[in-house]
């Protein structure tokens, strides 16, 4: 099990992860809250007189500036690495003001039940633990380590597989190792816990 998702009975899944795979998937995770940002409003903002003003709040029009977030919240209209044209671009807008808002909390809350499950394994004792996953937690699990492998794509510029393969052959003194060996780990993190959740004959 280790280093390796594997299905429990009942639903769900659990992985062995030693305290230096905690801490490092833990600080991955916070960062990523951080990219994404806080929500629309602080826990302790007066909420709006009339609940369904919440509802129909407008999110941003434009693309992130960053990278890392134009990959998280692409456009939703016009051809990967194409220049949308500018219908394309006015159905973006429209359509990232009304589900942006929706998705970054959506992806906040995925990665705040990572940052719970992996604090919940610091109680446990030194040495690492097993954590164990439910259904609806695991589906939370891959949608965050998902976001993770986007961002960290974009910040070492993979954009098809040829750019994977030539970054995989860094040597060891080349600074964007670490990045990488993290972008594999969580890769093969994300396709054994994708096995979990397949149904089984």
């Amino acid at each position: 099990m280790a280093g390796q998702f594997e299905a429990v009975p009942g639903g769900g899944a659990a992985v062995a992860l030693d305290e230096l795979e905690i801490s490092i998937l833990r600080t991955l995770t916070v960062q990523l809250l951080e990219l994404i940002g806080p929500g629309d409003a602080p826990a302790d903002a007066e909420q709006p007189a009339d609940p369904l003003d919440a509802l129909f709040a407008e999110g941003p029009s434009k693309p992130p500036a960053d990278p890392a977030l134009a990959r998280l919240f692409p456009d939703a209209y016009g051809e990967p690495g194409q220049g949308p044209d500018d219908e394309e671009r006015a159905r973006s807008a429209e359509f990232r003001r009304y589900t942006e808002p929706d998705l970054r909390e959506s992806k906040r809350e995925n990665a705040l039940a990572v940052v719970r499950g992996l604090d919940s394994l610091a109680v446990q004792g030194e040495g690492g633990a097993v954590l164990k996953i439910g259904p609806e937690e695991s589906r939370q699990w891959l949608g965050t380590l998902n976001d993770l492998r986007l961002a960290i794509g974009a910040r070492l510029d993979i954009r098809d597989d040829d750019d994977g393969e030539v970054l995989f052959r860094l040597p060891d003194e080349d600074e964007r190792k670490p990045m990488v060996m993290a972008y594999l780990w969580l890769g093969g993190l994300q396709e054994t816990l994708v096995e979990t959740l397949m149904p089984t004959d």
